[in-house]
């Protein structure tokens, strides 16, 4: 009697948002792909795209042999435990699916096994290539797939360190073109079932230069950044010289100049020859920071810290909110909304984690500078009432705005203490956090190990998303800076 393993699995983006599903039939004596199966399924959640891939991996298993006795590995709890018996389904969205799947075997011929998400890669990335393609408006194609021969990121989109594993271990060699782990990447070794029997000879090495190929290839996908391409800088405004008279860093109008998106730089103690391309650290924990939308402040360039009034969004600001939350839910990649408590924050926020399904958790470290007398004046009202403080704010991170507001040093340790609560808090995860000019700016410098002036040299608009990665050794690489693409 036959003997088979399905691996599948299903995802939303937005949950429920853009769904598909991705299924692989193996052979469980050699890892060999028989089968897969993926398609996008319109607007579902994550539940129903986890069935349908269930479904379609047990009816390809059905079509190659209806004796088959099959193992099927899900990363999904909820649909194992139901599909083996020992969870009640009581969501009527899911009996249907459930009864459908337990029709197409005999049921003694089905067996289910959770499994860990990372060891069901194969299937997850059929999943993502059929929402990509229903993105595009378009059905996942085999012909297309890359799923076999590149297992994708343990970590979230934009984490270079498993790409770049994947070009070490497709260019490893004994010595000459002997390129055996190239094969095995090739060919699947990352699978469950390791790497199969490489070729001999001339087959060998034609075999290990196409793994090479798609393993590069993979990590040219791989290597773009959560929001944008790495190697891509965004387009700097004028005057990104960081020439003329300086804005105030952290006033609501934001300030000038110079994007460098994708740009890392480690600040911890790891070793290795750089970010990205050392010792494999696993899944970083990822931060999108996203400026909330604009207030009735923010086009006029007034300081507004938290010692003010405590504007709401504007309608142009309600409106750069629900535009960035279609842009995540799109995505499909944060797990986690964080909040500043200031109202406008809170209701960036919301817009956004309504959209997404998640709550909003409140971060009291996330909240913007203390501007003190400064507060609702702008730079140059500013400089015109406080010129000497104004020039020694200017000068030294140390110096506070007048009136006891907080300088950059004090609001760094308060920024610094609210990251490492939130990375212990999430590690490995994608977590949104909704703040303002400053907070961001200061991740942005502590991630790069910049000075202190640099709060004056970057863009930060309303309603922009900036991204960092922060790994395991204590190295952070900044993925992206003041992104405004789903704002035009």
């Amino acid at each position: 009697m036959p003997r088979f393993v399905v691996e599948a699995d299903g995802g939303s983006r937005g949950n429920p948002g853009p769904a598909g599903y991705g299924a692989v039939v193996l052979d469980p004596a050699t890892g060999e792909t028989l089968a897969e199966r993926a398609e996008f399924i319109g607007v579902a959640t994550n539940n129903v795209a986890e069935y349908k891939g269930l479904i379609a991996g047990l009816t390809a298993a059905r079509e190659l042999a209806p004796d088959a006795t099959v193992l099927v590995r899900m990363d999904s709890k909820l649909v194992v435990e139901q599909m083996s018996g020992r969870w009640k389904i009581k969501h009527p969205d899911m009996k249907p699916l459930a009864a459908r799947a337990a029709k197409i075997l005999p049921r003694a011929q089905v067996t289910y096994e959770w499994i860990p998400r990372e060891r069901n890669k194969h299937a997850d990335r059929l999943a993502n290539e059929a929402m990509d393609a229903g993105k595009r408006g378009e059905q996942w194609e085999p012909s297309r797939s890359t799923a076999f021969a590149a297992a994708p990121p343990a970590g979230p989109p934009g984490d270079a360190a498993k790409g770049a594993a994947a070009v070490r271990a497709a260019m490893a060699s004994g010595g000459g073109t002997g390129t055996r782990a190239a094969a095995a990447a090739g060919t699947g070794a990352d699978t469950l079932f390791g790497a199969t029997d490489a070729p001999s000879g001339d087959a060998q090495a034609r075999a290990a230069e196409a793994a090479a190929v798609r393993a590069a290839s993979a990590v040219a996908r791989d290597t773009d950044t959560l929001f944008g391409a790495a190697e891509a800088p965004a387009e700097a405004p004028a005057g990104a010289d960081g020439t003329g008279p300086r804005p105030a860093a952290g006033s609501d109008g934001g300030h000038a100049t110079r994007t460098a998106a994708g740009t890392g730089t480690g600040t911890g103690t790891g070793t290795g020859t750089g970010t990205g391309w050392g010792p494999d650290m696993g899944a970083p924990a990822t931060f999108v920071l996203l400026r909330h939308g604009e207030t009735a402040l923010t086009p006029q360039k007034r300081f507004s810290g938290s010692g003010g009034t405590d504007p709401e969004l504007s309608p142009a600001g309600r409106r750069q909110a629900a535009a960035v939350a279609e842009a995540l839910a799109a995505r499909g990649t944060v797990q986690a909304v964080v909040s500043s408590p200031l109202r406008r924050c809170r209701e960036t926020a919301q817009a956004v984690a309504d959209r997404l399904g998640l709550p909003v958790a409140v971060e009291e470290g996330l909240r913007e500078t203390d501007f003190g007398a400064w507060e609702g004046l702008t730079f140059a009202e500013v400089r015109e009432r406080f010129p000497d403080d104004l020039q020694a704010w200017l000068d030294s991170p140390k110096a506070a705005p007048t009136g006891g507001g907080e300088s950059f040093t004090a609001v760094t340790r308060r920024v610094s203490a609210a990251r490492d609560r939130l990375l212990s808090a999430h590690v490995g995860r994608t977590v949104l956090l909704v703040t303002h000019v400053t907070p961001v700016k200061t991740l942005v410098r502590l991630a790069l190990g910049a000075p202190p002036e640099s709060l004056f040299k970057m863009e930060l608009s309303a309603a922009s998303l900036s991204a960092v990665a922060y790994y395991a050794d204590g190295n952070a690489s900044v993925r992206l800076l003041n992104d405004t693409s789903h704002l035009r």
